[in-house]
């Protein structure tokens, strides 16, 4: 097969296995977790991420990414720890931009100091906070933009030259834009991290995460995982390349609905503030211009403080308030009670979280029905 370059084609046909036997239109599923090992050139067995449905979507997934291999995961948090661990050990240090999916900011302050790992958060997301923090022991770089709740974008291309400036790796959370919006890769970043719980899984229903890069990056990720044992079931890695292969579709369709539903909140009176990268007085427009496709389908938003944001999304009939993100259905959330809710309230503050932010995840309904609904639900929480 010729080299695929459409996104629709890649989500749709990159990886996929023949059914040799049937001549079935979709993949086949190996459910088995015991394989021959005499006589084959490859032992097979789940937790080495190597049954054939293991190996086929991460095929898919480095395809997605423009990278050279991938491995999938349990969960996007054991993407996130396994690629971290991977590249520190005792005495070595970490920086972290500071607005983060609050399981990696709690992955740092729960756990690091007990493998002897140092870390810092910047000020912010800025290249040049980035490399105020670079100490002799540093070896990663961890970013994640669009951000999360505050959808502000960090320059990763600033941040791929700083890290080989120094000698170090950089990683990223691309959760939030997806493969659709935007290739990290192709800007310079070491290593890109999903939690493909989200838009790749796309229904609510599928719990996984992925990491891409290098042929030996991943390889230095995979001896650290075949221990750690966060691999995926194959009968979920099966259900992840079905759910991709509408994502391109699907993200499309989310990205024109957050855009002018991010116009709609901008415009109204009981909304005091929207974060939206595509709103031209975003801070960071002219640059997720330059590094997205399109401004994704996450948006956040502060009601006027005479409403209750609490009522409000209980006085919600269609939008869902809901504790992850990026499914066909829209959601809803506080992340001063949910993704952040373990920090402590100084620390959001800190981060411009709020107690009356809400996280809007846009799903893929008609976009007057959603205007129609958040309208309703700010007349009965007045």
């Amino acid at each position: 097969m010729s080299k695929i370059k459409g996104i629709n084609t890649i989500c749709t046909h990159v990886g996929e296995l023949e059914d040799k036997q049937f001549k079935g239109a979709v993949s086949p599923l190996y459910m088995s977790t015991s394989y021959a090992f005499e006589d084959v050139e490859t032992k097979r067995y789940p937790r080495y991420f190597n049954t054939p449905n293991q190996v086929s979507l991460a095929k898919k997934m480095a395809a997605l990414e423009h990278g050279e291999a991938s491995l999938i995961f349990g969960s996007g948090m054991a993407a996130v720890s396994t690629s971290l661990m991977a590249f520190l050990k005792a005495d070595d240090h970490v920086v972290f931009q500071d607005s983060l999916y609050g399981g990696t900011s709690n992955l740092a302050t729960e756990e690091f100091d007990k493998f002897g790992i140092e870390y810092t958060f910047a000020k912010d997301a800025k290249a040049e906070s980035l490399k105020a923090e670079i100490k002799a022991n540093t070896k990663v770089i961890y970013i994640e933009t669009p951000s999360n709740p505050l959808l502000r974008i960090t320059d990763m291309q600033a941040v791929a030259q700083l890290t080989k400036e120094h000698g170090l790796v950089s990683m990223i959370d691309n959760t939030f834009a997806s493969p659709v919006n935007q290739n990290p890769i192709d800007f310079g970043i070491d290593i890109v991290i999903h939690s493909a719980t989200k838009y790749m899984g796309g229904h609510s229903d599928i719990l996984a995460g992925t990491v891409i890069s290098t042929e030996e990056n991943i390889e230095r990720i995979f001896q650290m995982a075949k221990n750690f044992g966060g691999s995926l079931s194959d009968y979920t890695v099966w259900l992840l390349e079905r759910s991709i292969k509408t994502m391109g579709i699907r993200v499309k369709a989310q990205n024109e609905n957050a855009m002018k539903l991010a116009e709609f909140l901008n415009a109204h009176t009981q909304v005091s503030k929207v974060y939206y990268p595509g709103l031209k007085d975003h801070p960071d427009h002219e640059l997720a211009k330059k590094q997205m496709k399109a401004f994704g389908g996450m948006l956040s938003f502060e009601l006027d403080e005479r409403i209750n944001a609490s009522e409000f999304m209980k006085a919600l009939e269609l939008i869902k308030p809901s504790m992850s993100l990026a499914g066909v259905e829209s959601t809803i959330l506080l992340p001063s009670q949910t993704s952040h809710g373990l920090l402590s309230e100084e620390d959001r503050a800190k981060q411009g979280i709020k107690d009356n932010l809400l996280r809007f995840s846009v799903g893929i309904e008609e976009v007057e029905d959603l205007m129609e609904d958040i309208e309703q639900a700010i007349e009965k929480s007045k």
